[in-house]
Order: structure tokens, then sequence, then C-alpha cells
């Protein structure tokens, strides 16, 4: 079966599309990445998916379908350029809001404008049905983790949020970690850089371990079990400590790249084998850091699943809830129960 996924994550670096073919045999999968394309969001679009959460109701709703436009005039373009017919669109979307706690979870660009404008049925709105079971909504990537990587004993994503996951007493599991490229693009911002390039400012800094030990301590760091991190999250508790510091960007930098890689390796059980994924693995410094804390035996795949790991597991995710089959994990949500996730919209 193939299926286009597609995937606009929290550090708003692009729009991730890939084509991908799925095969099952003796309950068994495997996968192939066919077409793979990252849209890089024009400045507009970053001033716009940024300031979206403050936009009156009627402007988020024409945002919605504008960015649902946007989406489908690329998925259409994926597919032409993938040379091959999918039976299926996953959209994640880009999440606005994310209150598991109050029931909640808005995700931008909306399915049914994907499925219209593409002709091809769309799964979208996959966090939603977990959050009314109890669940926090994510991470739902270890699904694809358990059925396409479980020769490895952890996932680890470094993407705008680090999460992890992995089995343990047969049930797979996981969190999401702390902050990762999303705040340290933010910093990288304040240098008029895109992102920290192989982690080059952070590591010309100067480590504070005040500000460190300020970080290491907030709460959400003693919990264990399911849980989810958001851009209210960030904005509310954890950037008002960095700035209350006044450091110089390159000192903020060095200090975030030691608070993501000591949080990390406290999730990465010893000199076990982990597949690193997202932006962060492109991040020298940062890797070097995770192995010097974890000791762990950190791979690093080809750059195709390096950037695409996401695109590809939603892709999954869709074929899963098209199929109504299990595509979201309550040991990992914290949902009353496992459920077929998302919604599919016609054409």
């Amino acid at each position: 079966m193939n299926m286009l996924g597609i995937m606009s994550g929290t550090s708003m670096d692009g729009l991730d599309l890939a084509v991908c073919s799925f095969t099952e045999k003796d309950g068994l999968w495997s996968y192939r990445i066919l077409y793979t394309e990252t849209v890089l969001y024009e400045r507009h679009w970053k001033v716009k998916l940024g300031s979206a959460p403050y936009l009156s109701g009627l402007d988020l709703l024409l945002l919605d379908r504008e960015f649902g436009q946007f989406i489908a005039a690329h998925a259409i373009e994926a597919i032409r350029a993938g040379g091959t017919e999918v039976e299926g669109i996953a959209s994640h979307g880009h999440t606005i809001f994310h209150q598991p706690d109050a029931s909640f979870t808005f995700q931008l660009g909306n399915p049914q404008v994907i499925a219209s404008l593409t002709g091809i049925r769309t799964v979208g709105d996959f966090r939603q049905l977990d959050i009314l079971n109890g669940g926090q909504g994510a991470p739902l990537v270890p699904v694809g983790d358990e059925y396409l990587f479980g020769e490895f004993d952890q996932c680890l994503n470094l993407g705008g949020f680090a999460n992890i996951s992995f089995k343990r007493g047969g049930k797979r599991l996981a969190r999401d970690i702390c902050p990762a490229n999303t705040i340290l693009n933010r910093f990288a911002g304040e240098l008029e850089l895109p992102f920290d390039d192989e982690g080059k400012a952070g590591r010309s800094g100067n480590l504070s371990e005040s500000l460190l030990e300020k970080l290491n301590a907030i709460p959400y760091y003693t919990g264990e079990g399911p849980g989810s991190l958001s851009r209210e999250w960030l904005e509310a508790g954890f950037l008002p400590l960095v700035n209350e510091f006044r450091l110089p960007v390159t000192d903020v930098l060095r200090t975030l790249t030691e608070h993501i890689a000591y949080q990390v390796a406290r999730q990465i059980r010893p000199h076990s084998r982990v597949l690193v994924t997202g932006g962060g693995a492109y991040n020298k410094f940062l890797i070097e850091r995770i192995i010097d804390h974890s000791r762990a035996d950190v791979v690093i795949p080809a750059s195709r699943l390096v950037e695409f790991k996401e695109a590809l597991v939603f892709a999954f995710l869709g074929l899963l809830r098209l199929r109504g089959e299990i595509n979201c994990y309550a040991s990992v949500t914290g949902a009353k129960r496992d459920s077929c996730s998302g919604v599919v919209y016609l054409p």
C-alpha cells in the first residue's frame, strides 16, 4: 500500500512529505521510501504559523483553510514527482494548541481541504481521540517504532521536542523528554542563524552552571511514564527561566545543549542501541554530549531517514487507520485504552 505522509514540526523548519510503500507479510511490516521533499517555510509562513495561537477565531479558521490549500498543493506535486499513485494521505498538520489537561489539541491544515483538492482520502486529526480517552495525544510515533524499527533498543527523536520510545515488560513506552530544536533554533535566530549548524555556536559558548541547575530542576523532569510537552509549556515555564539570566546567546546555546543532552541521557538505558533521528541528529556537539552522558551506542541512519522518519511514520499511522487497526498505544499516552486514531476525510 502506497501512502503519502506529511509532517510539520514545532521547530517550523518546513513541511516534510514522504511517499512510502508498506508491505505486510506474516504480521511483519517493511517499508520503502519512494520520494521525499522538504518545503522550507518562507518568512511569511513562519510569521503566520508563529502568530496563529494569537489570532481571532475567524482568522484562525481562515488560516486553517489556507494552510490546508498550501499542503494540498505540495502533496499533489510530491505525488507527481514520486511517479506513483497513493491510496491515502496522512497529514499531521502543524500543532497550534496542545492542552491535554483541558482535553484539547489543534493541528492547523484542514484535512478536508487536502482531501477535496487532491481527490485522495486523507487522514488527519490524529491526536484528539486519544485525548478524549484521557491520554496526552502524544507521542504517536512509537507505534511506528514498534512495527518498523523494532531492532533498536530505543528510538530517540531530536525534533522540536526530544522524545524517546522503548519496550519494557512487553509494552511499548514513550515520553516527551525536553525542548530540543524549537528552543535551540529560537536562540540561534538571535545570531541571525536559521539553526545552530553542527552545534558550532553552542560549542563556542560558556556553560552557565546556575542556569543549567534551574532548568534541570523543572518539575516535569521528575515525572515518569507518559508525558507530552507543548509550546504553551515552553513559553510559560521554560523560556522565562532562560531569559532571567541575560546571558550572551552563545552561552545560552551552550547551556541549553548541555541541558538537552543531560535530560536525554537520563532516559537512555546504559549501553543500549539507540536510533537517533530528527534535525538534532545533525548537531554534532549535542550528539557528543549525549554520548558522553549516556555511553549509549548511538546510531544515526542515512539522511533520508533522519529527516523524514516522522513523515514516514505518519504515513504508516494513516495506513493503519484506513485498515481500522490500532495506531495509538495507551501505554505511551496514558489513555484509558488503545485506539484507532485519526479522522478519514473523503474527497
